[in-house]
């Protein structure tokens, strides 16, 4: 029986873990259209373009797809309007793609429960350090989120009760959901997207051996924590991958310290920076710790905040350490004494094989494939699909 598949993603218009999952779906379910509200080439991932990719009509406003978060009271309309065919739906949200609705099974793997009802201060966090145009925005987006909290909640709830089967990327988002919504959510780690198949090209000016940050440059990163703890040491240098609204006040703050900000950078740089640092640092409370993953693969340990997503990817004492506070000091001593250590690549990468892109393609088809099987059973409701070590899985299945 040939299953029809639809994907679905929030908005495509960042470069962050979460669009890197939307893609790995895509290479799982390759015939499969995505749908999502919001589409900017320009501010997120190329590889977009090479997918079936379905927007809503809010797309057609150019600065909603460049400033998502002005769109933010329009978007459940905006879903609810976008109809979807097919078997099984299978949703990468943080919020928004629970909701669509059409096909007659729905899988959500939840990356975070809407962080616009409940965590609604980190989600609009970042603007204050820029310009005035921005922080009206932003006040704007966050009035119009707190007079609309209500029905945001009911459309919230409503969307989440519908899945069939939820998934969340870890132990974090995993009590999330039962705190938001009461589901039991499976864990399912999402793969490193970044790995060390692939072109390498230095970039110019920095030698091997420095610390390395990969983040959005948002307040809740905790970039300033880093920059001080680089300043305490004196040295190797802080390399610091992305760009962001507190990139300002992070430079302001660097002045005179051992610290290069490069912005975004291509994939074939971010290859060399990962191969060429001494180790990945991390002072962020996370939903899921994705860089320690990608920098394990290339051989690298990491320093990390001992809390939230990071402990379920980063082993104390065997692929990095963990440090229990965001300060400085705390930082600092514990990246000098992993530079100083000797850490086994061969532990590290093989650290990393356990959260493959091909076991997470797996299970996502095996868990496709349960819940077709229940198509046409009534009443709809929570699915439970076969383990993935229950189920033998081809990685050649196509839906």
């Amino acid at each position: 029986m040939t299953v029809q598949v639809a994907l679905a993603h929030d908005y495509a218009t960042q470069r962050g873990g979460a669009e890197r999952v939307a893609l790995a779906m895509t290479r799982a379910f390759p015939e499969a259209p995505l749908h999502t509200t919001l589409y900017d080439p320009a501010g997120t991932f190329p590889e977009f373009a090479d997918v079936d990719l379905r927007t809503s009509r809010l797309d057609r406003w150019g600065v909603l797809r460049r400033h998502h978060r002005l769109a933010l009271p329009l978007l459940p309309g905006a879903v609810d309007a976008q109809a979807v065919e097919g078997d099984v739906l299978v949703a990468s949200s943080t919020g928004w793609a629970h909701g669509y609705r059409g096909a007659r099974r729905t899988v959500v793997y939840c990356h975070a429960p809407a962080r616009w009802l409940y965590q609604r201060d980190r989600y609009l966090s970042g603007q204050e350090a820029s310009g005035l145009l921005d922080r009206g925005r932003t006040a704007l987006a966050g009035a119009a989120l707190g007079m609309l909290t209500p029905r945001l909640r009911r459309w919230d709830a409503a969307a989440a009760a519908r899945a069939d089967v939820y998934l969340a990327n870890s132990t974090v988002t995993r009590d999330a959901v039962r705190a938001a919504y009461g589901i039991e959510a499976e864990i399912l780690p999402p793969p490193p997207a970044m790995m060390p198949a692939g072109e390498e090209r230095a970039v110019p000016g920095l030698e091997p051996g420095f610390l390395l940050c990969v983040a959005r440059l948002l307040p809740y990163k905790n970039v300033d924590v880093l920059i001080r703890a680089a300043s305490l040491l004196g040295g190797p240098r802080l390399v610091v991958v992305g760009d962001g609204p507190d990139r300002a006040r992070l430079e302001r703050i660097a002045t005179g310290a051992p610290v290069t900000f490069t912005g975004r950078v291509e994939d074939d740089e971010l290859r060399w920076l990962y191969r060429s640092c001494g180790a990945l640092v991390a002072a962020s409370y996370e939903d899921f710790g994705l860089s320690p993953l990608e920098a394990g693969a290339f051989g690298r340990p990491s320093v990390v905040l001992g809390a939230g997503g990071y402990l379920d990817t980063v082993v104390d004492g065997v692929t990095g350490r963990h440090v229990p506070v965001p300060e400085p000091g705390a930082f600092a001593e514990a990246a000098d004494e992993v530079l100083r250590a000797d850490w086994s690549p061969a532990v590290l990468t093989e650290h990393v094989a356990s959260f493959s892109e091909e076991r997470f393609a797996d299970r996502l088809r095996g868990i496709v494939r349960s819940v077709v099987a229940t198509v046409g059973s009534e009443p709809r409701g929570r699915v439970a699909g076969p383990r993935a070590d229950e189920e033998e899985v081809s990685t050649g299945d196509r839906a």
